[in-house]
């Protein structure tokens, strides 16, 4: 198995309903196991000189109640923080209603910890979402994430990583390509959306981030 398929398949997705703070909502869940003892791994997530390798500058005040900011992302205030097993922030970037983001960690059998990411939506907001950019939406944004998380696997491996540098490798193209295949089927799963319909959308996402990771956005 390739080095990209192996770390698509070590990840588990999957899309459903879970509440935010305001009420109903829906989220997208990432789970998957880094060969790094859970210090290390809470460390990467709340140090903001490690962030910033993998992730994107932050900068803020880390406290409970404090605001933060990610450098071309989003920001948001830290909700609850409970080392080394759980973060919580909201995150907001630009639309009608703050997400909320929270991460557990567990240690695992020879010193590894699993790693689950929560992203959830207000009901409301994710329904807009869908009526005006389709699935397509959905799909984007679990890309995004298994992004991220594949960069924190690389980081945990590699101090010196160069994120813009390696973001722009075959490998990233290639894995960005096969997550928005497996986001397609979570979302299917989660909406019920028929194979076709959904191969149609993510065929469709998977041609626009093509174009774009080639230039042609530019």
């Amino acid at each position: 198995m390739s080095y990209v398929l192996g770390q698509i398949n070590a990840a588990h997705r999957e899309i459903n309903s879970y509440p935010v703070s305001s009420g109903e909502g829906r989220s997208l869940l990432i789970r998957r196991t880094y060969d790094a003892c859970i210090e290390d791994v809470w460390d990467a997530c709340t140090r903001p000189s490690r962030i910033g390798r993998w992730l994107a500058p932050v900068r803020g005040d880390f406290r409970v109640g404090g605001a933060f900011e990610v450098e071309g992302n989003a920001s948001g205030r830290v909700l609850r923080c409970e080392r080394p097993r759980l973060l919580k922030v909201t995150w907001d970037y630009g639309l009608d209603a703050a997400t909320e983001v929270e991460v557990r960690l567990s240690p695992a059998p020879g010193g590894s910890t699993v790693f689950e990411l929560r992203h959830a939506s207000p009901s409301e907001l994710v329904d807009e979402l869908v009526r005006t950019e389709g699935l397509a939406g959905a799909v984007r944004n679990g890309a995004g994430w298994d992004l991220v998380l594949l960069g924190l696997d690389v980081f945990l491996h590699d101090d010196d990583l160069d994120r813009a540098a390696w973001r722009d490798t075959p490998q990233v193209r290639e894995f960005t390509i096969h997550s928005y295949r497996a986001w397609g089927d979570a979302s299917r799963a989660a909406w019920g959306v028929s194979a076709d319909d959904m191969a149609t959308v993510v065929e469709s996402a998977v041609r626009h981030v093509t174009c774009a990771l080639e230039g042609g956005d530019r």
